[in-house]
């Protein structure tokens, strides 16, 4: 009889341990995958950041470039309007020039 209570009492401890295992590993879960999802969240904010940092800069270059080509054809307009005659006889230059080359291939 003392062996059947010895067993009743440890079937009950084991079945407690049991349940008290599955609750850990319940919430083990239940924390890694908040830990996962805030991982997943910061990632996806970090590269989030990283994009639109990225545009700035394509976009402040972009703005640069398109102001140096302005400022590049205004040089010229200016040349242009100071000395019209070397601006024509350029102008033929490198249309002969253009000319001569594309004509030579027969």
């Amino acid at each position: 009889m003392a062996d059947f209570k010895h067993m009743k009492e440890a079937s009950q401890d084991f079945a407690a341990d049991f349940s008290a295992l599955r609750d850990d590993i319940t919430r083990l879960t239940s924390t890694v995958s908040d830990l996962a999802s805030k991982q997943a969240s910061a990632a996806t904010s970090t590269v989030i950041d990283k994009a639109e940092t990225a545009q700035q800069k394509f976009s402040n270059g972009a703005a640069e470039v398109q102001s140096r080509i302005r400022g590049v054809g205004s040089d010229i307009e200016a040349a242009i309007e100071r000395n019209p005659m070397v601006a024509v006889l350029t102008a033929l230059c490198a249309g002969l020039l253009i000319g001569v080359m594309s004509g030579a291939r027969k």
